[in-house]
């Protein structure tokens, strides 16, 4: 049976249009597939692995997060080189933008005689008025305040860093700080070596055991005034009272005559600023050597101004000879005053005398004469001011015909007086004498120059003045090197041990903690880091751990042993830093240890502020302006000698 012509065409058309719906979807299915490894390879290739892709027909969809807007526009703009650009949806996101960065927070302080600056960027959260109140009590001059301040959060270290920033300007008149957090660097000047030594010491101290310090701090020469330079010769032979000179050159020149002349005994010469003449040390030479040929006596040099005083009963001739050679070799700026005491009669009598005694308690009694009332009360007044109201006794009397300048001698003499710490004053109308022992090595040349400038020319007086080492006060605390050297001692003798695998110490090694306990309460506030240190044995992760605990643990024993452990800090290296080959059971042992560790200041290397840079630049052009000019004054000269 036939089937009906209609029946087989309809169902030729349903098979085509079957088969044309197959291969559609295959080819959709293809061009999907081919869209989406496109711009997935094209992704890739650009770095965007965050990017997801997916195929919806003719469409392709991008999902995922971008880390910025600018990362999300380059993905974009990547799947647009594979498909048309309206084919592509986007779908992505941007995560959030994260917080900004903090400043870097600092403050730079600067002191001097004028008065104290303030400059930097500090957390808003800072209490500025606080500051700046504290900061006016270090100085009477005004506060220049720079500072700005940003809304951020104070970082770690920034309170440490500030509060020792202004603890150490009290120490230091003259001063430049920088603070910032968990660092602080000072530059500072010192009066001398020791001063400089003593600030070190006691910054080094002060600060917390988590802060980093610089210090950088310098003693220059000082300036002498006046220039001061005294040498006597006796029966004893030579000795100097004061010296001064300008560098070490001129000193050994000066040390060297004066050798030549009998110099006897220890003798100090202070390097400093001031000379009146770069021909000081010719000066001095000069007279030490005319003051050996006449024999005894003294030489004094103030600033430009020169004084010999024979020893009496030198000969005129002689004299007249040698003090002749003098100053016609003296350079120019000095001016020579020479003296021969006239010898004694058998009817003169006795001078007037005034003296003043000091002894080591700070007592003083004065007697001796004095020209009026009012000359006695000006006296007793001044060395009431000088050595204290409850400690002078006064036991002077008024006498007529006195010299004009007996005041000036006397008070001379009493301030002369303040610098030792006892002594014996003796004053006459030829010669001032003060006998006593002092503290300070500078004060016999201080004291030299002292009555040089207020005596004036051609006045004699005499030194003895012995230098002692000052009594060390019963409570100064040892030297921190010397408690570190102390610690390391006893724990070579008995080491610290701990529980196997644990942090608790072993009950034999109480008695190591104790002696160590007694060691740091006599050494007071020093920085102290406590280091814990292991073997290599086992996993570095936990050794790291066991040696933080007994560092840690060690702390807690010298806290219930009431040291004051404020300035200490426990840190553990684990197995970072061995002393011994971690191969042996011996090794490993000496490895197993707790160490003691002074924290020293980290040195700080001068840093040219942008004022000084421009002042260099300045002063460098302005010496290259005539270092110019003669060089075209010497090629003007060549070519003229040429054309000759």
């Amino acid at each position: 049976m036939r089937l009906p012509y209609f029946f087989v065409v309809a169902f030729v058309f349903l098979a085509s249009a079957g088969l044309s719906l197959l291969a559609a979807s295959f080819a959709v299915t293809k061009v999907e597939e081919a869209s989406e490894f496109a711009v997935r390879r094209a992704l890739d290739l650009k770095g965007h692995n965050w990017a997801e892709v997916q195929s919806d027909g003719l469409r392709v969809v991008l999902t995922g997060t971008a880390t910025d807007e600018a990362t999300r526009f380059n993905a974009l703009t990547a799947a647009g080189t594979e498909v048309d650009t309206s084919r592509v949806i986007d779908e992505m996101e941007v995560a959030p933008s994260t917080q900004l960065a903090s400043p870097r927070f600092s403050a730079e302080i600067l002191r001097n005689d004028s008065g104290i600056s303030v400059i930097g960027l500090i957390p808003a959260s800072e209490d500025r008025d606080a500051l700046t109140k504290r900061l006016r009590t270090l100085n009477d001059g005004p506060i220049s305040d720079l500072l700005e301040t940003a809304d951020y959060p104070k970082p770690k270290g920034w309170d440490d860093a500030i509060a020792f920033a202004v603890e150490a300007l009290t120490r230091l008149p003259r001063a430049k700080i920088s603070a910032s957090p968990g660092l602080v660097k000072v530059t500072a000047i010192a009066d001398s070596q020791q001063e400089k030594e003593r600030l070190e010491q006691e910054l080094t101290r002060a600060a917390p055991p988590s802060l980093r310090i610089g210090l950088s701090i310098s003693a220059p020469r000082p300036v002498i005034t006046p220039f001061t330079l005294r040498y006597l010769i006796d029966e004893n032979g030579g000795q100097f009272d004061a010296c001064s000179a300008q560098d070490e050159k001129a000193r050994d020149r000066i040390v060297a005559a004066a050798q030549d002349a009998g110099l006897t005994g220890p003798y100090s010469c202070t390097i400093g600023l001031g000379e009146p003449s770069p021909r000081w040390p010719d000066a001095a030479v000069l007279s030490i050597r005319a003051l050996s040929e006449i024999g005894q006596g003294t030489v004094t040099l103030s600033d430009a101004d020169i004084t010999l005083v024979a020893a009496e009963g030198t000969g005129a001739a002689l004299f007249d000879q040698v003090i002749g050679e003098l100053e016609n070799a003296l350079p120019e700026v000095f001016a020579l005053h020479a003296v021969l005491p006239e010898p004694e009669t058998e009817n003169q009598s006795g001078p007037p005398e005034f003296s003043a005694t000091r002894s080591p308690e700070g007592l003083v009694q004065m007697r001796g004469r004095l020209g009026d009332e009012t000359q006695r009360d000006m006296v007793d007044s001044y060395a009431r001011a000088a050595f204290g109201y409850e400690h002078v006794h006064t036991a002077t009397r008024v006498a007529p015909d006195l010299p004009a300048d007996w005041p000036i001698r006397v008070l001379s003499g009493l301030e002369a007086l303040s610098q030792l710490h006892n002594g014996a004053l003796t004053v006459t109308p030829d010669e001032v004498v003060l006998n006593g022992i002092s503290h300070d090595p500078k004060t016999r040349a201080y004291v030299s120059g002292l009555l040089s400038e207020k005596l004036g020319e051609a006045q004699d007086f005499s030194l003895s003045i012995t230098y002692q080492k000052p009594p060390e006060p019963a409570d100064k605390l040892p030297d921190p090197d010397v408690c570190e050297e102390r610690i390391a001692e006893v724990q070579a003798g008995s080491k610290i041990a701990f529980e196997p695998g644990s942090a608790t110490v072993a009950a034999e090694s109480r008695d190591t903690v104790n002696q160590i306990a007694d060691i740091l309460r006599e050494c007071g506030p020093i920085r102290l880091e406590i280091q814990g240190h292991t073997d290599s044995q086992g996993r570095e992760e936990m050794n790291q751990q066991l040696s933080q605990s007994r560092a840690q643990s060690i702390l807690n024993e010298l806290r219930a042993r009431r040291v004051p452990t404020a300035s200490f800090t426990a840190l553990g290296y684990g197995e970072t830093q061995p002393i011994a080959d971690n191969d042996t059971e011996i090794g490993r042992e000496e490895n197993r240890r707790i160490e003691f560790r002074l924290i020293r200041p980290e040195s700080t290397a001068e840093s040219q502020t942008a004022l000084e840079a421009m002042e260099d630049e300045t002063e460098t052009s302005q010496d290259a302006e005539p270092e110019a000019k003669a060089a075209e004054t010497d090629a003007e000269t060549d070519s003229g000698a040429g054309d000759q």
